[in-house]
């Protein structure tokens, strides 16, 4: 497969590499000043409450990757050195296999109904099931335009909790599709709109309203196939490089304390493009860690497998991530913010299965890199030489300094505060 028509994008200076990244996204002036500019202080006083300022976090790209035969770029907002270049580097790896390949499921939020004060909790379930209809007609008579869209409430389904602190309980979930919304207000508006009839149905109480961010019937999935030769690395035979990331993998997968830090290298990506794109990274995060331990035990989001050939060679790691993603693509930040909208547009407009299945195809990339550096060279040398350009910010190098002081940095081995005021303090 070809280069990435962005290759080499890191190596230009800041005013090339937006002209570039926006001729090729055919941005507007406006939509490239907005990568800058960003939100002013009168759209963010309309967005929330109490505003004093704005504060900024860096808006990067990553490049290579190529999603169901696409070329893609990534916009990330993130703070975090490595992130980036890692996720950049992964994908290029996954280019001779073809990329990721990519699907999700419908965009089936749950909105749940907490009856409580129930003397039996079946007789109330049959209820609630013989009077499906009526429910679902209750939940769809605010939102016509999703119902116009194919969306809104589908189905009920209900989950006895006989045995809580507060006694027993009956919690309906009311399956709605979103569409190309994220949901939230959508499903609780219509978790409320059924209650009163709910408390008809059952003869009980109903006190919580309110959707989950355990959306395990809206997942995305991506996968890649990684040619053992891209691997090679350093003398090391890409065979060998590939067992020792399976062997990695295999550790988060069995042991909670290694997964939790696994996972979160997943999110790094993830949410980068989540504050991008303007969606709730908060929500992404519940979900997610939700989902690892859905089966009572915390495990990694990502599968990784070694392919062999017949003679039993280790040919490609195959990676999977498949996990929970609820994100939008109209309403809220995503079109209030004016940097969301354009990164909307770097991307290509996708729709929010789309964005969904690219931000899972983030994910298990940034895994790949995490995971490859750990296995090999460890995490920190590749990190710390990026994070010393953070380093000499913090000692005070401006312009042109920063890099010369970062390299000086690096090349003695002592990334720290105090060397880098000595080294500005000798020029």
């Amino acid at each position: 497969m070809n280069p990435s028509p962005l290759a080499g994008l890191y190596k230009l200076p800041l005013p090339e590499r937006v002209a570039r990244l926006a001729e090729w996204a055919g941005l507007s002036a406006d939509e490239r000043a907005a990568l800058d500019a960003g939100l002013s202080l009168e759209q963010a006083d309309s967005m929330i409450e109490n505003v004093v300022g704005r504060f900024a976090l860096p808006l990067s790209v990553a490049t290579n990757f190529v999603i169901n035969g696409r070329e893609v770029v990534i916009p990330m907002a993130v703070e975090e050195p490595s992130i980036v270049a890692a996720v950049s580097f992964a994908a290029r790896l996954t280019r001779a296999g073809g990329g990721f390949v990519t699907r999700s499921s419908e965009p089936l939020m749950i909105g749940q109904v907490q009856i409580l004060d129930l003397p039996d909790l079946d007789t109330a379930g049959e209820k609630l099931l013989a009077a499906k209809a009526k429910l679902l007609a209750a939940a769809n008579e605010h939102h016509p335009t999703i119902q116009k869209l194919g969306g809104g409430a589908k189905d009920i389904e209900l989950r006895p909790l006989p045995n809580t602190p507060a006694g027993p309980m009956l919690i309906l979930h009311l399956l709605y599709d979103c569409r190309d919304a994220m949901g939230a207000n959508a499903v609780n508006t219509a978790a409320e709109a059924i209650a009163p009839l709910v408390e008809q149905l059952t003869g009980g109480r109903v006190n919580l309203r309110i959707l989950s961010n355990l959306t395990d019937r809206r997942t995305a999935r991506a996968e890649c196939s990684v040619p053992v030769a891209q691997l090679a690395r350093n003398g090391l035979d890409g065979a060998d490089v590939a067992r020792s990331i399976f062997e990695a993998w295999a550790f988060a997968a069995a042991d909670p304390y290694r997964a939790a830090t696994h996972n979160k290298g997943i999110m790094n990506g993830i949410d980068a493009v989540a504050l991008a794109t303007g969606n709730d990274w908060r929500a992404i995060e519940a979900g997610a860690h939700a989902y690892a331990a859905r089966e009572g035990r915390y495990t990694s989001l990502t599968d990784w497998s070694l392919r062999k050939d017949d003679a039993g060679q280790i040919t490609h790691l195959h990676g999977v991530l498949e996990m929970p993603l609820s994100v939008g693509t109209v309403g809220g930040a995503t079109v209030a913010h004016p940097t969301a909208r354009a990164c909307m547009k770097i991307l290509g407009q996708p729709h929010a299965r789309q964005l969904a299945e690219m931000m899972a195809a983030v994910g298990l990339a940034q895994n790949l890199a995490a995971i490859r550096a750990l296995a090999g060279e460890g995490i920190q040398r590749g990190h710390m030489r990026l994070h010393a350009r953070q380093v000499a910010l913090a000692a005070g190098a401006q312009g042109a300094q920063v890099q010369r002081i970062a390299d000086q940095l690096v090349a003695e081995g002592n990334i720290r505060t105090g060397r880098a005021r000595e080294l500005i303090g000798n020029e």
